[in-house]
């Protein structure tokens, strides 16, 4: 449950701000009917509060050289918060590493990584996911076609 109660200008600015993180702010005040300093101040207080997490470009994958998308589930052993935080440690090290999650059932961390090409995929898999001590397994997927990549998360629980 969100820790802050969010009205529904709050709801509109945060949705408008997932579509287009460059709004204008003279321009999200006018979607959001309000006073360009009351938006300003209610987004500040948004970013302060950390539902607004940060804003950053997306860049097309394909474009950037990287064309092959896998999500790698790891089985580890030794299970402690000691041997969690050396994998993840040693996973956000790792460039080609998009995305990393703990996870529950057979695999134990689902990582997400983008490389160029499958000798790519074969020198980060062998030589740096393997590599990290305790992963014991390691199984990978790879996509066919991108569907949807980072949508907007849905609002409706924050009302």
């Amino acid at each position: 449950m969100p820790e802050h109660s969010y009205d529904r200008t709050d709801h509109a600015i945060l949705t408008h701000l997932q579509r287009d993180g460059r709004i204008a702010n003279v321009d999200l005040a006018d979607a959001v009917s309000l006073s360009p300093s009351s938006c300003l101040r209610r987004t500040k207080s948004l970013e302060a509060d950390g539902i607004i997490a940060g804003y950053r470009a997306e860049l097309d994958r394909e474009r950037a050289g990287l064309g092959l998308t896998i999500f790698i589930a790891l089985k580890v052993e030794q299970h402690s918060r000691e041997t969690s935080r050396q994998i993840e440690d040693a996973l956000t090290a790792i460039p080609a590493v998009v995305a990393c999650y703990v996870v529950s059932g057979e695999a134990d961390f689902l990582v997400e990584a983008a490389v160029p090409n499958l000798g790519s995929y074969e020198e980060l898999l062998l030589d740096k996911v393997l590599a990290i001590g305790p992963v014991l397994d390691a199984r990978s997927t790879f996509a066919i076609r991108t569907v949807l990549s980072r949508g907007p998360l849905p609002l409706d629980q924050l009302r």
